[in-house]
């Protein structure tokens, strides 16, 4: 769990080799930002150094009660602690890294393992502009305690569904490769929503080729299994 103790020491892991590593910031830091003419400007301020330890010992606190306490939902509860572990910014260096370490290890504590099968950092480095938008709108009035916590927590829901989703998806690859091919096109459309097009499934399985897919397109719709809707460059399939 997290604890000041903990987290300065796996900060001291992470930074082993750097040799600067399980120490607060020394020095007050500024999150910049910068625009389309190359000029910097502070986007939010964090805690001043010599408040760090003592905001570090109370957001630990207040998680540690909470979490114990189960009147919040730990999928909602861990993005907040996340977010406030942000805004602290407690290290000179290695912040963004340790919140996402903190955020697997939380998660892995909570129950859900699909960070160790799919890599939830990657899937936030895929989606960095949308991660800083909503980090930066759930910051506003943090100071003030004023703050939403609604856009970030909504933005690691989303990544943690993409995670299920990728991993499904793997299980189901694995499951289907025993199958042959025409039953691997069904099994596409069997878990397709609305309508699938040609394209979609030779782009899914690139080893199955053309005319493989229209005869077993061709033959869905003969038993009525699907049905063609659409003409040209527009055609598609629907499950009936």
């Amino acid at each position: 769990m997290p604890r000041p103790n903990i987290i300065l020491q796996l900060h001291r892991d992470l930074y082993s080799y750097a040799g600067s590593g399980g120490e607060y910031k020394n020095a007050d830091n500024v999150i910049a930002e910068t625009d389309a003419e190359g000029h910097q400007k502070a986007r939010f301020i964090p805690v001043l150094a010599f408040q760090t330890a003592e905001a570090m010992d109370e957001l630990c606190r207040q998680f540690l009660e909470a979490w114990n306490t189960d009147k919040i939902d730990r999928l909602l509860l861990i993005p907040m602690f996340i977010l406030d572990f942000l805004c602290i910014h407690p290290f000179n260096d290695g912040n963004g890294r340790m919140s996402r370490l903190l955020s697997l290890l939380l998660y892995y504590k909570a129950g859900y393992i699909v960070g160790k099968y799919v890599s939830m950092e990657m899937l936030i480095e895929k989606t960095k502009e949308t991660y800083y938008e909503a980090l930066q709108a759930s910051s506003t009035g943090w100071h003030e305690n004023e703050n939403s916590y609604e856009p970030f927590v909504k933005y690691y829901l989303g990544i943690m569904l993409k995670a299920y989703n990728e991993f499904e998806s793997r299980v189901e690859h694995l499951k289907n490769r025993t199958l042959s091919k025409p039953e691997r096109i069904k099994a596409m459309i069997d878990q397709k929503v609305g309508k699938i097009t040609k394209k979609e499934i030779m782009d899914a399985h690139p080893d199955i080729s053309k005319t493989t897919v229209e005869r077993t397109l061709a033959d869905l719709v003969k038993s009525e299994y699907i049905a063609k809707v659409g003409s040209g460059p527009a055609t598609g399939y629907v499950k009936i």
